[in-house]
């Protein structure tokens, strides 16, 4: 049996997106959150299926009427696809949609809706049992997956386990060849435990994106610069995205990065902050990406709830 986690550059066949209602987290800015999910999913449909998960259908009133939309009532706690979405691997030539265990990034919140969502949608996924989120690896599509020890280590989400055994369910359910760990990288305000989507991406099968900080007397200076480190160890090229300036709500700390893209058929869509920097990652995208549209999408209010794009979706693939 051969098995293989794609990459996300590959063909897709849709994006999933699941919409905020009053019983989230969003509610107190429901209405300026609901223009932010509209933008994201009518871009996504311009170029290939979206899925809309949605609990109350006000909240889809302004979706455009396209055909490369497709709608599905489902209950949720949260809106982060990325984590508690199913995620496709090639096993023996076809495709399957593995379901692992989502406690809300180690029980740090209630999750038991998000955590039964795919059986909600899917007929045909495989259940694992293993907590693992979507946002907390990143694969080459060629046998090697990036994540970070604080996520998978941390001691709330498989503690039965030992980080060997770990990389071993790692290597099984994804036919991964190796797992690269990173030791060393954080975001404030990032309750993820460090997810690797919001510090270091491929962006092709031989090429690595990552936050690097170039601001001395910030507070992740140093972690940033190990990160850095330990990826010029991996030998694979490397392209380092631009810093972002401190952004913040109700005096906290927010986890702005441009690593936390979303790559589609024929575009990627990049997520900018109102910074002074987002000109110059788009044109680092450009150039990454010379035959995808580069579509900048405006992030300052998703990171309130501390995630940004690529959280929010989940691709799934022909």
């Amino acid at each position: 049996m051969t098995r293989r986690l794609l990459g996300e550059w590959e063909e897709q066949s849709y994006v999933q997106l699941c919409f905020p209602h009053k019983n989230t987290d969003w509610n107190d800015y429901l209405d300026e959150m609901i223009p932010v999910f509209d933008t994201i999913a009518n871009i996504i449909a311009k170029y290939q299926k979206c899925l809309v998960c949605f609990e109350d259908e006000a909240t889809i009133k302004n979706i455009k009427n396209n055909q490369n939309i497709i709608f599905k009532k489902v209950s949720t706690d949260d809106t982060w696809c990325r984590d508690f979405g199913a995620i496709t691997i090639e096993e023996n030539d076809s495709l399957q949609l593995l379901d692992f265990t989502f406690n809300g990034w180690g029980n740090k919140f209630n999750a038991s809706k998000d955590n039964d969502i795919n059986k909600q949608i899917f007929n045909d996924t495989k259940k694992i049992d293993f907590v693992l989120e979507g946002g907390s690896i990143d694969s080459n599509g060629s046998g090697v997956i990036l994540t970070t020890s604080d996520c998978l280590l941390e001691k709330n989400r498989n503690p039965q386990f030992t980080k060997k055994q770990i990389e071993q369910k790692l290597k099984f359910n994804f036919g991964a060849k190796k797992i690269i760990w990173l030791n060393h990288g954080f975001l404030e305000g990032d309750d993820t435990d460090s997810h690797i989507d919001m510090l270091a991406r491929f962006v092709d099968s031989n090429t690595i994106s990552y936050v690097k900080c170039d601001d001395k007397n910030d507070v992740h200076y140093e972690e940033l610069s190990k990160m850095e480190e330990e990826l010029k160890q991996t030998k694979f090229n490397l392209v380092p995205l631009p810093w972002i300036s401190p952004k913040y709500y109700d005096n906290e700390r927010l986890p702005a990065s441009y690593a936390n893209f979303l790559i589609i058929n024929g575009a990627v869509l990049v997520p900018t902050y109102s910074d002074k920097n987002d000109e110059k990652a788009l044109n680092i995208f450009r150039e990454l990406f010379p035959d995808r549209d580069i579509i900048d999408i405006d992030c300052s209010k998703i990171i309130r709830q501390h995630g940004s794009l690529h959280c929010l979706t989940m691709q799934y693939y022909h």
